[in-house]
């Protein structure tokens, strides 16, 4: 059966839920940077930690993630890839904001690629503060079939370090640990982040795979520590990056690139 005949009927209704935005979570994951935290407005992107939806283990699928969900389409042998997103902010998120977040599905979209069929999942969040809307987020997240099971993947090869960019950069080389407590600050028991015979047997990845949102936020770190303001990112991940593999975020004329080519981004900044 084509992935797309799973999803025929699958509508799910947009949901919405309320957190008062609190700094410890940002606290948090400034200390897993080595980073001196925010004091009063939530960076871009940092929503991430927010919101979070605490599924039960006994409801979790073999991969770590949660077996079903509302979101979450019914495929069999559902793997899922994050693969970008966008963000628009029309004013900042303080720390004691109580925040609605508005979810809703937006886009569905089957394809057929080298390695099978795949679908395509646009979610649109905007986040409500007093009646109006402060930030408009959309996250683009790939899902394909693939049953357990595989052979596996060699090991994979640690590039030397280059020398530093002349531009203003972010460096961080990410390994099991950092994976670890980002799993951990995100919720996310997905195993291709922490088990390295899972990732490498069952999902065919040469290594533990960072977090997709930890790269767009290592994107956004330049101008964060540069004292700049973003207004929008437009960022795209092109291929997966793995623990132990240098990642450099550089600021650029045309925009922002970081762990090229892992991920790629286009920054508004405010004026």
């Amino acid at each position: 059966m084509a992935i797309a005949d799973h999803v025929q009927e699958w509508e799910p209704r947009p949901v919405e839920v309320t957190e008062t935005i609190s700094a410890t979570p940002s606290t948090a994951f400034a200390g897993l940077l080595d980073q001196t935290p925010p004091v009063t407005e939530l960076p871009p992107l940092w929503t991430v930690f927010h919101f979070l939806e605490l599924t039960p283990t006994a409801e979790l699928g073999e991969d770590g993630h949660p077996r079903e969900g509302h979101f979450l389409p019914p495929i069999p042998h559902r793997r899922r890839m994050f693969a970008g997103g966008r963000l628009t902010l029309h004013a900042p998120i303080r720390f004691g904001d109580t925040i609605t977040r508005r979810s809703a599905l937006t886009s569905i979209t089957p394809k057929s690629g080298r390695s099978g069929d795949m679908l395509f999942v646009t979610l649109r969040h905007e986040y409500v503060r007093d009646g109006a809307v402060v930030q408009t987020e959309e996250q683009d997240v790939v899902y394909r079939q693939q049953e357990p099971g595989a052979p596996r993947a060699a090991a994979p090869t640690v590039p030397e370090p280059g020398p530093a960019p002349a531009e203003p950069h972010v460096a961080l080389t990410p390994d099991e640990v950092l994976l670890f407590r980002f799993s951990a600050l995100t919720y996310n028991a997905h195993r291709i982040h922490h088990d390295l015979p899972y990732a490498t047997a069952v999902e065919r990845y040469p290594g533990l795979v960072v977090h997709g949102p930890l790269l767009a936020l290592l994107v956004l770190e330049v101008p964060r520590r540069a004292g700049r303001c973003v207004a929008a990112v437009d960022y795209r991940l092109r291929r997966p990056a793995f623990a132990h593999s240098p990642l450099v975020g550089t600021a650029t004329a045309a925009g922002v690139r970081g762990a090229e080519p892992s991920v790629t981004a286009s920054l508004t900044l405010a004026p």
